[in-house]
């Protein structure tokens, strides 16, 4: 603290030092670094606009250094006479720090501590005194009813929180959410405590500890005590099997005055939060958080019939509040209310710590119950196929590759859990084929360790691969891997086994594909003989294989009989699966294009756009097939003599394949073909 003034009479018989200040400063770290939130304390100065300030942010993120170092400042620059620290975690604290500051600076402070309290309000709101308060750590913003300092022209409030209620932000008060430490901030405190690290390993350990104040200064307490660089550390920190309490220093070992390990410290948040009304539902939605992506979980997650039938499930007390959606909604809010998790509208973000310290405290059995109820809550909110948008589908799956890596057992064991499918299957929906093969191959690595190559899901997970692997333009691949698929289902599930029939109908398509129409077109013939006679005329998969037989027809030089034969097939699919289901309107796609190369360009332009606008429709602008409809009817345009129409409609395709899928995409390469060669017949 700066100096004291000297000596000061004021209209009582005690004598005071001004500046004075009551109450012990928390020191302010060794390596303290200098935040933007500094500066936007300080606009609080001069004037009563922002007379009290609340910081508030998650445990751990530095809010007592920062109103520390503040204050600090203030004083040591003569710029208040009275500095009140006061530790706020009880309405008692608050009420005893008060009095001690009557006694400070009143000459007749009464003995009762309430009434000394009082009196030092009154004071406050009378002095010209130039005064802070700081009220760190509230605990309940209830405990400061009747005891807020007055707003008056010399004084300024600051309030250090973990949390968010609206009662801390009225009209009076400016709140300021204080975050983890910017990268470069992290790295700047880690160079200081550890300088002769090199800065690579800094950055490394800043991010794996989430930029969090309080874990990097106790993991580096943790490995300077144990001998150990960053490396080593890191190391340890990736080990799942470590807790994180077992990777921080003992409570007796705590650097800079930390009154708490930052697992113990996110513990008493927890319990605080899983106490407010409802009641017993905070904490178990933090558990089923803990195991998905910390930078986005949907909401709607949450209030699935798969969470809350869990919620239902569980013992909390016969006056618990009941299980509903709103319930749900408020849980959430009380957790962000602790600032656990920050409830950005229709998205929950966690940080990675507070994940990791939450799963800690659980059991095997609870982790693995945990993953289970979550992964069936992302399969009740995914859309259907074909159905997602980019950004809905990144967010699914961002949450399913981080549910798979915390808990990959329980989800592979007994039968694999179709969220993994589902996941892997929508990278390639959403035009990304190469991604989807590359996970499925991941995927069917762990099934093969975990379930065995016999397994239904093993197979079915390398047909995935076979499938994706043709779809990211390796049909000749496709076409290896399905014939060991085929031969693996086989034997295993039988010749007549449905999933048998799809290698065989994914396999003669692959021929194709890859150079052998009549190949293919065998092939089909054989697999609608034995799809007709297991499943029936109508099911539908008997309709694909009929759809594809069609196709490939055409494409062994018969384009009018598969005109014909899909005219049947889109008859049948109307009548079995409707108008809006992907596969009529694949069909619907199919026919229009062997209409153009049967010699009906016009027609096919004209079908084209019927297909294309019922893709928009019902797929979205931005969907795959949508884009590629889009190309192909401006293939067909310029087959009917619009050559300059086709060049501009297939310059704005590509404009969107390229945003959409990228220009490595073999959809993208197919359209830029098309535009360069309609360019160079134009020039010639």
């Amino acid at each position: 603290m700066g100096q004291f003034h000297a000596p000061v009479t004021i209209n009582t018989a005690r004598v005071v030092r001004w500046p004075h200040h009551v109450g012990v400063v928390p020191t302010v770290v060794d390596g303290f670094q200098q935040r933007q939130h500094i500066i936007d304390l300080k606009r609080m100065d001069g004037g009563t606009a922002a007379h009290t300030q609340v910081l508030c942010g998650l445990g751990g993120v530095g809010k007592t250094q920062l109103a520390a170092a503040y204050a600090d400042q203030a004083f040591a620059r003569r710029q208040i006479d009275l500095l009140v620290w006061v530790t706020a975690a009880t309405r008692h604290g608050i009420v005893a720090a008060y009095a001690q500051a009557a006694y400070a600076v009143l000459d007749h402070a009464d003995p009762e501590t309430r009434k000394a309290a009082a009196q030092f309000l009154a004071w406050l709101a009378t002095s010209d005194r130039r005064w802070l308060i700081v009220l760190d750590d509230l605990q309940t913003p209830a405990d400061l009813n009747g005891l807020w300092p007055p707003a008056t022209p010399t004084g300024r409030v600051l309030v250090t929180t973990r949390r968010r209620d609206a009662a801390l932000a009225d009209g009076r008060r400016r709140v300021l959410d204080l975050g983890v430490f910017t990268a470069d901030e992290a790295v700047a405190y880690l160079r200081h405590k550890l300088p002769h690290e090199p800065v690579d390993q800094l950055h490394q350990l800043a991010a794996g500890l989430g930029h969090l104040p309080l874990a990097l200064a106790q993991a580096t307490a943790y490995l300077t005590d144990r001998g150990l660089d960053c490396a080593g550390y890191r190391a340890r920190l990736t080990d799942r099997r470590r807790a994180l309490a077992h990777l921080l220093p003992e409570p007796e070992a705590l650097p800079d005055e930390h009154r708490a390990t930052v697992a113990a410290t996110w513990w008493l948040s927890i319990v605080a939060a899983d106490r407010l009304p409802p009641r017993g539902l905070a904490r178990p939605l933090l558990d089923l958080a803990a195991l998905l992506d910390p930078n986005g979980i949907p909401v709607h997650l949450f209030t699935t019939s798969a969470v809350t039938d869990h919620l239902r499930s569980l013992d909390r007390g016969d006056d618990a509040a009941p299980v509903d959606q709103d319930a749900v909604a408020d849980a959430l809010r009380n957790l962000h209310r602790l600032s656990l998790v920050t409830h950005g509208g229709s998205h929950l973000r966690v940080h990675a710590l507070v994940q990791r310290a939450a799963r800690d405290r659980l059991t095997p059995q609870q982790l693995d119950t945990a993953a289970r109820i979550a992964a069936d809550a992302l399969l009740q909110i995914w859309p259907v196929p074909g159905r997602e948008s980019s950004t809905s589908h990144q967010a699914l799956y961002a949450n399913t590759a981080a549910l798979y890596e915390h808990r990959r057992q329980a989800l592979l064991v007994p039968h694999g859990h179709p969220v993994l499918r589902r996941a892997g299957r929508s990278l390639g929906d959403t035009g990304h084929p190469a991604d989807a093969m590359g996970f499925f191959a991941d995927l069917h690595t762990d099934c093969l360790r975990v379930l065995g190559p016999d397994h239904p899901h093993t197979l079915a997970t390398l047909h995935d691969v076979a499938e994706w692997r043709g779809e990211a333009g390796d049909p000749a691949g496709a076409v290896e891997t399905f014939r060991q698929v085929l031969a693996d289902r086989s034997r295993v599930l039988g010749p007549d086994h449905p999933d048998t029939l799809t290698t065989r109908n994914n396999l003669a398509y692959s021929q194709g594909r890859a150079g052998d129409p009549t190949g293919a077109v065998a092939a089909f013939r054989q697999v609608l003989t034995d799809r007709s006679r297991v499943l029936g005329p109508d099911h539908p998969d008997t309709l694909t294989t009929r759809n594809n037989l069609a196709y490939w027809r055409g494409r062994a030089g018969d384009p009018t009989g598969a005109v014909e034969a899909l005219q049947q097939v889109l008859a049948d699919r109307l009548r079995v699966l409707g108008p809006d289901h992907r596969h009529t309107l694949s069909t619907s796609s199919n026919l229009a294009y062997w209409r153009g190369r049967a010699g009906d360009p016009t027609g096919a332009v004209e079908a084209l756009q019927q297909v294309l606008a019922d893709y928009v429709r019902v797929l979205g602008p931005d969907h795959p097939h949508t884009l590629t409809t889009r190309r192909n009817l401006a293939y067909w345009q310029a087959e009917s003599g619009d050559r300059a129409g086709a060049v501009a409609a297939t310059e704005r395709v590509l404009d969107d394949q390229l945003r959409v899928l990228g220009p490595g995409h073999p959809d993208a390469l197919t359209t830029r073909r098309n535009l360069a060669r309609w360019r160079d017949d134009g020039a010639g």
